[in-house]
This record gives structure tokens, sequence and C-alpha cells, in this order.
């Protein structure tokens, strides 16, 4: 059971860690938590629903089930980023020179709007995904691995390494790193400051887009509130590893998953929300800048 719970932690984690990246950067640049992150990650699972629907209506998944999959991921992407890109320039833009007060109700007003605005599009009631993966698998060390874990896990690795290599290595993660430590002398040296903030968005609009798919795929279920929990989960995740640290944000996600899923496996399943939230405030007491966080002291 122990390398099956590893397994299982991984999957899960992979998923937290992928909208906790969202969280970070935004804060990381804006200082600020987008509470509405959590339902780009319900759009992108609803969306993947919605367009694989299409493409087995007019027989795509029948003929090609791969490009039918890899259509469905890039348009959810596309549309997420969108919904992401106009939230920033609708809801936080105009707020920007605010108090702080006042960008925090503008988010939990979008969350509110969004999460109404498909359940009325949508229904109440929950919505299937086809199991593409199936159950099939393999066994390794005891434990059973199905081929939907494997191709989370890796997907949501490649996606962490791409993020840390893109901030590392191009021109445009330079300027966010940039606008992240000081917005005024990033605009001196011609920084677009709106256009990297944009940018921000529809990244991590994106890499939600591509976990809602894949629990979506896991799960098999959807519907309109799952966003609540996972956003409040994998906020949980980047305040763990270091709000405003993006390989903190991967390793507080991976670490919320290991401790759920052994936690559920080795006390109580119904107590799992209650580990994360639990190991948060432990973090907190001996480290209150998360894992990977540092304390940024102002000259």
């Amino acid at each position: 059971m122990f390398f099956q719970q590893i397994v299982n932690g991984l999957t899960l984690g992979g998923v937290y860690a992928l909208i906790a990246l969202g969280y970070t950067m935004v804060y990381g640049i804006l200082e600020l938590i987008n509470f509405a992150h959590g339902e780009i990650y319900m759009l992108g699972a609803y969306l993947g629903i919605i367009f694989l629907g299409f493409f087995t209506a007019i027989g795509l998944t029948h003929s090609n089930i791969i490009l039918a999959l890899a259509l469905t991921f890039v348009l959810s992407v596309i549309f997420c980023s969108a919904y992401g890109f106009t939230v920033e320039k609708i809801a936080y833009r105009p707020l920007r020179n605010a108090p702080r007060l006042s960008p925090l109700i503008s988010a939990i007003g979008v969350s509110i709007f969004l999460q109404n605005y498909v359940m009325l599009a949508q229904g109440t009631t929950d919505k299937v995904f086809p199991h593409i993966f199936g159950s099939s698998g393999f066994g390794l060390m005891n434990a059973r691995i199905t081929y939907i874990q494997v191709f989370i896990v890796a997907t949501s690795f490649v996606l962490m390494i791409a993020l840390h290599l893109f901030v590392v290595k191009t021109k445009m993660g330079k300027a966010m790193r940039a606008v992240a430590q000081d917005k005024t002398m990033a605009s001196l040296v011609g920084i677009n400051i709106d256009r990297i903030i944009s940018m921000t968005f529809v990244i991590g609009s994106g890499l939600a887009a591509i976990a809602g798919l894949m629990v979506a795929m896991y799960y098999g279920l959807v519907n309109y509130f799952i966003g609540y929990v996972a956003g409040i989960k994998a906020f949980t995740a980047a305040v763990l590893g270091g709000i405003g640290s993006i390989p903190g944000a991967m390793l507080g996600g991976i670490v919320l998953g290991l401790v759920e899923s052994f936690g559920a496996s080795y006390i109580s399943s119904e107590y799992k929300d209650a580990y994360a939230f639990a190991l948060l405030i432990i973090i907190l007491l001996i480290k209150p800048t998360g894992l990977l966080g540092t304390r940024s002291i102002e000259k």
C-alpha cells in the first residue's frame, strides 16, 4: 500500500501544483490572491466535456482519438486563457491602485459569478466525462498504476519544468521576474507592465484548464462547484510551498497530494481535507514563509 499511495499522491499533487502555479504567479507580480482561479479550473473541465462531445458527434473520436483529445486540450486552454485575460482586464486592472481590500472583494465576486454562470448554462447535475483511458494499467512493486495516472503525472511534471524554463530562460520570463521585483523600475526600462500581467493570467489560466481536464478524465464526473474546493486546496499548496515562489508551488502541490493520500489510506478518508489544512498550520507555525519562501526585506 505504501507505493500505491505514493502514486496516488503524485497524481493528486501534480494537479494541485498546476493550479497553485496560477495563484503564486499572480501573487508574485500583483500581490493579489486570485480567488476566481479555481473557477477557471472548473471551466477547463466543462470545456473539455463540450469539445470532446462535439468531436464525438462528428466522428473524430472514433477515427482518431489522439487527435480529438489533443484538440480538446488545445481548445480548452485557449478558451480558459481568454477567460483569464478577460477577468484580469475587467475585474482587476481597474482596481490596481485601489486599496488592497477592493481587488480581493472583486476576486470573490468573480468567483461567485463564474459559478452561477456555469450553473445556469450547464445545469446543477453532474456531467460525465468519457473514460478514454479506461481502468487499464500495469502492476509495479505491488501497486496498481493506471495509464491515466501515468498521463497526469507525466503531463504535470513536463508542464512544471517547461514553465520553470520559460521563466528562467526566455525574454518574457525575465520581464515577468523584473515586474515581480519592482514594477516601477521595470516600466522605466521599457517593459509593458499591463502586457506582462495579462500574460501571467493567461499562462496560469491555461495550466488550470489542463488540470481541470485531467481531473475530469481521472474521476469522470464534473460539477459547477469543483473549482471552489480545488481552488482552496491549491491556494493551500501555494502558501505551503511559499506564496510567490514557482518552485514552492510545485513542491507544495506534491507535498499536499502525498499528505492527503497517506492520511486517507492510513488514518481515515473522511478527514482528508483536514490533513491539508493541519499541515498548512504546522508549516506556518514553524516557517511562516512556507517551505521555499523567503522573507522579503524593504530598504
